[in-house]
C-alpha cells in the first residue's frame, strides 16, 4: 500500500479544529490524473468490508486503489453497531481531500470538495458460517452529493458479491457506474438553478434538455428522455433504444396521446439516464438543480414530524438560553435545533432502536433545514454516523452534527449541547452548555433602541404554518420552500442589524448612491416594526455572526454579486416593496419603469424570477402594474411581461397569471400597438388627423 503523496491524499470525515482529523489518508494514484482529461469519475472508490468473528470489522477489498491509513476505522464505519441483527442497513459518511489542490478544484471556502460515501450492509444467514451468518458491507465513494442515485446499483452489486467475492465483481461495478453518461444533462447557471429548485413546473427549462440532446452525439443511446426531444414517439421511430407506440409508462401523468401518438412528459427537475450493470439496465434519475447542503434523499417532513408530535401532545419547557430559546421556554423543538445549527452548537442525534441509516437521514435533513439551500458549512462538519470509539476525536470538532446509535451518549451531557432523541421525539438542551455574555453589538443596539426584551420572534407561529402545510399534504417541496424563505429572511434581517449597529454589513455589497432607485435589503412596513424584529432576533443574529456558516455566506454574497447582471438595482428589495407596502403611484411607477429598462436580457430575467418565486405570488406584484393610472407605466409593464412571456422559464410564470390579469395584458398590448406617440407633442395619430382637418378648414 503506497504512502499518500503531497498532491494526492484525502482523509476520512473527521475532527481537528477544521473538522479534518480522524485522518485516514486516501491514496490517489497516477491513474486519477486521467480524470482531468475526461469528465470527472462518478465513483472514485469501491470498498468492501466484512465482520469477522475473530477479528471484528475488517477491510476485505478496495478498488481501484488501496486506501492507506487506518483501514480498521473505515471498516468500523462501514459496519455500524448492531448491523448483524438487521437484514439490511445503510450508512453515509464523508471523506476529505487533505492535500494541495488546484484552484478550480476548491469550493468557495477554499476547501477541497467532499467525497461522499454511500454504504450498504447486508446479513446473509449461512449454516456453514460461524454463528450462522455472514455480514458484509459495500461502499461507493463519489463526489456527487446526490449519492442516493446509486442505491439500486449497490443492492445488485452486493448481492452479486456474496455470490462471487472477487475483485472482478468490483471492477465490473466500477466500470458500469463510471460509464453513466451525464454529458446531455443541462448545466444551469446559479440563477437557473434557483428558479428550477423553487418551481413545481415539470417543464421548467425543458428546452435546455432538448438543446443538450441535440448537441450530444450519445444522447439517443444514453438518454432515456431522448425520445421526447422530438416531442413524441411514433411507430416509425422503433429502432435502437426508441420505444414503440404501444409502450406505456406506468408513472402517473407521464403519457399523453396526441393525434394517435404517445407523448412522454418528463420532469425537468431530474435528468434520466441509465447504468447497465451485469446486463441489467438500471434507470437513474439525477437531480438537475442541487442546492447547497443537500446530500442524499432525506425528508424534512420526517425530521419535523419526529420532533413535533410529542411537543404538540405534551409540551415541556426548555431551560432558557439566549441563542436557542428565541420564543421563551416553550420554543418549538425544531426552532431550538435550527438555532443550535445557526449558532454552531454541538448536536447529537440518537436512536438506539432504529437502523443507522435512519439516524444518518435525520442528520442530513437537519443540515439542509438550517441551510435552506442558502447557507453552507453544516455537512462539512457533519458525521451522519459515528460510534463510541471515536468520541474523543469528535469532541475536537466545534459545532459538529453527529448521528449515533449508542445510548451512552445520552448519559454524557458534556459531550453535546443539544441532544435529539429520535426514539422519543424529544430535544434536550445540555445542562452543561456554555452561555456567553452579552455581545458588544447587543449592547450597542440596546443603547440605540431602548426596546424592552422578551419580544415574540414569531417562530412558533411559523412552525404552526409549516405543520399546517405538512398536515394539508402540500409535500416535501413546499416545506423546503418555506424553510428557504425563512432562512433568506433571517439573513436579510442580519444584514440590516449589522448596518444599524456596525455601520456596514458583509452580507450586502453595493453602492446605493449608484442605484437608479435608492433602497436595499429587507423591507419593513415601518421603523417600529423593524426595531421590534431586530430586537427579537438580536441574540440569534449575534450568535450566528461568529459561526462558520456566516463567514461562508459572506463569501457567497461576494460571488453572487459578481454573477449578477443587474447591479444598479436591488431587485429583491423593490419587489418586496411592491408586495408589502402601500406605495404611491409615483414610487411604484418608478419601479415598473426601472424593471422595463434594466430587465432585458436572458440572465437579467432569470435574476428577476429568482426573487419572485411561485410560492410568493410569482408575477402578481408586476401584473398589478397593468392597472397603474399612468399609461406610460402600464405600457412599460406590458413590455416587461412580453419579454418574460417569451423567456424559457418566464413563460411558465406568465401562464400562472389569472384570467383577469391576462385579459388586461391583451387589452393593453392592443392599445399599445394602436397608439403611436409623437416624439415632440405626445399626440396620437388620431389627434394629428383631427388637427390637420381643422387647419384645412
Amino acid at each position: 500500500m503506497s504512502a499518500p503523496t503531497p498532491n494526492n491524499a484525502a482523509s476520512v470525515r473527521t475532527t481537528s479544529g477544521s473538522a479534518d482529523t480522524w485522518r485516514t489518508k486516501v491514496s490517489a494514484r497516477s491513474s486519477r490524473s486521467s480524470r482531468e482529461e475526461h469528465n470527472q469519475l462518478h465513483v472514485e472508490y469501491i470498498l468492501v468490508a466484512e465482520f469477522s468473528i475473530d477479528k471484528g470489522p475488517t477491510m476485505e477489498h478496495q478498488y481501484p486503489n488501496a486506501i492507506s491509513g487506518d483501514e480498521h476505522m473505515l471498516a468500523e464505519l462501514m459496519l455500524p453497531d448492531q448491523a448483524h441483527v438487521r437484514f439490511q442497513d445503510w450508512t453515509i459518511f464523508f471523506l476529505h481531500k487533505d492535500a494541495e489542490q488546484n484552484e478550480e478544484q476548491m469550493d468557495p471556502t477554499g476547501h477541497a470538495p467532499l467525497i461522499y460515501v454511500l454504504n450498504l450492509v447486508n446479513t446473509k444467514h449461512d449454516k456453514e458460517a460461524k454463528r450462522g451468518a455472514k455480514v458484509k458491507a459495500m461502499a461507493i465513494c463519489t463526489r456527487h452529493s446526490f449519492l442516493h442515485i446509486y442505491k439500486p446499483i449497490l443492492l445488485l452489486a452486493l448481492e452479486e458479491y456474496f455470490k462471487s467475492p472477487t475483485l472482478d465483481t468490483l471492477a465490473e461495478l466500477f466500470t458500469a457506474v463510471n460509464s453513466m453518461d451525464l454529458s446531455p444533462m443541462p448545466r444551469l447557471s446559479i440563477f437557473e438553478r434557483q428558479v428550477l429548485a423553487a418551481s413545481d413546473k415539470k417543464e421548467m427549462f425543458s428546452e435546455k434538455f432538448d438543446e443538450m440532446a441535440m448537441a450530444s452525439p450519445n444522447a439517443v443511446i444514453h438518454q432515456i428522455r431522448s425520445p421526447s426531444a422530438a416531442g413524441m414517439i411514433t411507430a416509425s421511430d422503433q429502432d435502437g433504444d426508441l420505444r414503440p407506440t404501444t409502450y406505456i409508462d406506468l408513472a402517473p401523468g407521464r403519457n399523453k396521446v396526441v393525434n394517435g401518438k404517445i407523448t412522454i412528459n418528463r420532469d425537468s427537475h431530474e435528468f434520466e439516464t441509465k447504468v447497465v450493470y451485469n446486463g441489467i439496465p438500471v434507470p437513474i434519475r439525477v437531480p438537475v438543480a442541487v442546492l447547497p447542503e443537500t446530500v442524499g434523499d432525506f425528508s424534512l417532513i420526517q425530521l419535523i414530524t419526529t420532533f413535533s408530535n410529542p411537543h404538540s401532545q405534551n409540551p415541556q419547557p426548555f431551560a432558557l438560553h439566549p441563542h436557542l430559546t428565541t420564543n421563551g421556554p416553550y420554543t418549538h423543538p425544531i426552532m431550538v435545533l435550527v438555532n443550535g445549527l445557526l449558532t454552531q452548537k454541538r448536536i447529537v442525534f440518537l436512536s438506539h432502536g432504529r437502523p443507522s441509516g435512519d439516524v444518518a437521514d435525520h442528520v442530513l435533513a437537519a443540515c439542509a433545514l438550517a441551510s435552506g439551500g442558502v447557507l453552507r458549512g453544516f455537512t462539512r462538519h457533519a458525521f451522519p454516523y459515528t460510534d463510541l470509539s471515536k468520541v474523543d476525536e469528535l469532541l475536537l470538532v466545534p459545532g459538529f452534527i453527529a448521528g449515533v446509535t449508542n445510548p451512552t451518549f445520552a448519559n454524557h451531557p458534556g459531550w453535546w449541547d443539544i441532544l435529539c432523541n429520535i426514539d422519543t421525539g424529544r430535544v434536550k438542551i445540555s445542562p452543561e452548555i456554555k452561555i456567553s455574555g452579552q455581545s458588544d453589538g447587543a449592547t450597542i443596539f440596546g443603547n440605540m433602541t431602548n426596546m424592552p426584551g422578551n419580544i415574540d420572534t414569531g417562530d412558533n407561529q411559523f412552525m404552526d404554518d409549516v405543520l399546517n402545510c405538512i398536515s394539508s399534504k402540500f409535500g416535501e417541496k413546499a416545506v423546503r420552500a418555506r424553510w428557504r424563505d425563512w432562512v433568506v429572511r433571517f439573513t436579510r434581517m442580519a444584514a440590516a442589524f449589522e448596518e444599524m449597529v456596525y455601520g456596514a454589513s458583509a452580507l450586502w455589497i453595493g453602492h446605493e448612491e449608484n442605484h437608479v432607485i435608492r433602497g436595499h435589503g429587507f423591507v419593513w412596513p415601518d421603523e417600529q416594526t423593524k426595531i421590534r424584529d431586530l430586537t427579537a432576533n438580536m441574540a440569534r443574529i449575534e450568535g450566528w455572526r461568529g459561526s462558520r456558516s456566516y463567514h461562508a455566506y459572506a463569501q457567497d454574497v461576494q460571488q453572487f454579486y459578481m454573477a449578477k447582471p443587474i447591479k444598479i438595482l436591488d431587485l429583491h428589495h423593490h419587489m418586496d416593496r411592491l408586495r408589502a407596502l402601500r406605495m404611491s403611484h409615483e414610487d411604484s411607477g418608478k419601479i415598473y419603469t426601472a424593471l422595463k429598462d434594466y430587465v432585458v436580457e436572458y440572465e437579467e430575467i432569470n435574476q428577476l424570477l429568482c426573487v419572485i418565486p411561485e410560492n410568493q405570488g410569482g408575477l402578481f406584484p408586476i401584473a398589478v402594474g397593468l392597472f397603474h393610472p399612468a399609461q406610460k407605466v402600464r405600457f412599460a409593464v406590458v413590455e416587461l411581461l412580453e419579454r418574460i412571456s417569451t423567456h424559457m422559464a418566464g413563460r411558465h410564470f406568465f401562464s400562472s397569471l389569472n384570467k383577469f390579469q391576462k385579459l388586461a395584458f391583451i387589452r393593453l398590448q392592443q392599445e399599445k400597438m394602436n397608439t403611436v406617440e409623437s416624439p415632440n407633442t405626445g399626440l396620437t395619430m388620431a389627434g394629428l388627423s383631427m388637427g390637420g382637418a381643422a387647419t384645412k378648414s
